[in-house]
């Protein structure tokens, strides 16, 4: 049974701009005083959550009040609001992460009990697994269903509770400790990654104050100076308790709409961040955006879109006018995601920029696939498969979307979200083969970006066979080879009749057709016998 396919919407823009550069020519003295402000907030952020976390549920804005009345004689009121709000947001995404753990684990039970229950070998089919191999799988299976539900039980536990379990530096971070060989660390080298990730110079914007921040301030010709914690006050190099950093800084990227917003005493907010392994220092600027209202969706796919169907290595993107019929040739967008995080992050921001200059050369919308595969990177869903599970968990979903919206919300270029079911296996059955010619092949990939692209125009992705030739001319009125929007059952190739193909003569297996009189009277046949007499006939 085919579900029901959901509705295509344009996808909202970005809600708010992160830039970051880097904090050059710091003096020693610059450097010790960052280390010990982001020290001792890290320790005041450090106590605070452990206070949120043991809050739980219960908490109230007077409870809120009060742990910010803690924290303020020992930092600074702005101080004292940036780590309460810090906590609150690290709880809230720790209980988010919880609830989709549980979720995880409910559904590896089910899929693990409907395979116990079944025999041994038996097969399975499109729309569930069959049983288990061997006996030996079966009784490890059965082991690791009790291990599931003993899980899911504790996490039940702790999610009625309201407690969550976070680690501020990062539980991977935390877990290199008792494996420094396999990380690839020193002692050292972990401990200064382990300390500079649990600092806290993060401050927040606000609107009227001089240049949009009090705590971490930077004027429009790029010094940075910060309002020093009450204990440290006695470090400050400028008046009110400041201290000013050596270096400036620059914005090349949004750097004209971070000078507006500094200029003009709006929001800004910062964070400091260090990186051990390079020895560098870093500075974040991050600013909300005003809501922008959608265009709607008729008028962003107008003039055609771009189907883009995403894979793990490459963006296969293809042309379509307002028709829905292909234009050109098939594009492709590789990307490498092996190697570290900051060059998978530039290699997908290069092929989306590729793709999204493209399409803004011809003026069209961007059709993606809302794709989520929260639940299908299990081993429980995919069994022995594990190529295929790392091929699914490899595919950047998240990253592409979010990269995505925000670069094309620069370029003024609406993202149309589609329903992804059966785009693959309907682009491959009804427009693989007839985009296929001499001099281009497309792939399965290519195929399913025209899919994608056509649910975007609101047409119908399945194709009816051609008619016969004598209904192609237009002499006899056009015939559309494309299925209708009323066509409920599935287009498949037409039967086979015998008899002639028209409307006016019905067709007759039963008989044969009967031998048809000539026109001519010379090939009329007769039942008389013609014989020649050799003398004429007289009286």
């Amino acid at each position: 049974m085919v579900r029901v396919v959901a509705e295509s919407f344009v996808v909202a823009g970005p809600s708010g701009v992160s830039v970051r550069t880097r904090l050059k020519h710091l003096t020693p003295g610059d450097v010790a005083v960052l280390r010990q402000v982001g020290a001792h907030l890290g320790s005041l952020a450090s106590a605070d959550l452990k206070q949120r976390c043991r809050d739980g549920t219960g908490y109230s804005a007077e409870s809120w009040a009060v742990r910010k009345r803690v924290l303020t004689p020992l930092s600074s009121s702005r101080w004292a609001g940036s780590i309460t709000k810090a906590s609150h947001d690290q709880w809230g995404l720790a209980r988010r992460g919880q609830h989709a753990h549980i979720q995880n684990l409910q559904a590896g039970i089910a899929t693990i009990s409907h395979r116990l229950s079944l025999p041994i070998g038996a097969k399975g089919s499109k729309r569930a697994p069959g049983g288990y191999g061997s006996k030996r799988e079966w009784f490890a299976k059965s082991r690791r269903l009790g291990v599931l539900r003993d899980r899911l039980d504790t996490q039940r536990a702790d999610h009625e509770a309201g407690r969550v379990r976070v680690v501020r530096g990062g539980k991977g971070r935390a877990r290199n400790r008792h494996h420094l060989q396999e990380a690839g660390l020193t002692q050292e080298q972990w401990r200064q990654g382990w300390e500079a990730a649990r600092w806290f110079l993060s401050a927040d914007g606000e609107s009227g104050k001089r240049f949009g921040n009090e705590t971490i301030r930077v004027t429009p010709g790029g010094g940075v100076s910060i309002k020093l914690p009450a204990p440290l006050a006695h470090l400050a190099n400028c008046p009110y308790g400041r201290y000013t950093l050596t270096g400036t800084v620059a914005f090349a990227h949004r750097g004209d709409e971070w000078a507006d917003r500094v200029t003009s005493d709006r929001a800004v907010a910062y964070r400091v961040t260090f990186d051990p392994s390079r020895g560098r220092w870093y500075l974040t600027a991050a600013w909300s955006l005003p809501p922008v209202q959608v265009v709607p969706l008729a008028a962003a796919v107008a003039r055609g879109v771009v189907g883009v169907d995403t894979n793990a290595d490459h963006l296969a993107a293809w042309r379509l006018d307002r028709h829905g019929n292909p234009v050109g040739e098939p594009r492709r967008f590789a990307y490498d995601l092996t190697g570290p995080a900051t060059h998978r992050d530039a290699q997908i921001r290069h092929a989306l920029t590729r793709l999204l200059h493209w399409a803004d050369r011809h003026g069209l919308a961007v059709a993606v696939e809302e794709l989520d595969f929260t639940g299908e990177t299990t081993r429980e869903k995919h069994g022995r498969r594990k190529r295929f599970r790392h091929v699914i968990a490899g595919m950047p979903v998240a990253r592409l979307r979010a990269r995505l919206v925000s670069m094309a919300a620069e370029l003024g270029i609406p993202i149309v979200a589609v329903d992804p079911a059966y785009t693959s296996r309907w682009g491959a059955r009804h427009w693989q083969k007839p985009l296929t010619t001499s001099t281009r092949t497309p792939t399965r990939h290519d195929a399913a970006s025209v899919a994608i692209g056509r649910r975007a125009l609101g047409h119908r992705i399945r194709r009816r066979t051609a008619p016969p030739p004598a209904h192609r001319s237009d002499g006899q009125g056009h015939r559309t080879a494309q299925a209708g929007h009323g066509t409920r059952r599935c287009e498949e190739t037409r039967p086979r009749l015998p008899g002639p193909r028209t409307r006016s003569v019905p067709p007759d297996s039963g008989r044969k057709r009967a031998t048809r009189t000539p026109n001519t009277v010379r090939d009329v046949r007769s039942d008389q016998e013609w014989i020649q007499h050799p003398l004429l006939l007289t009286e």
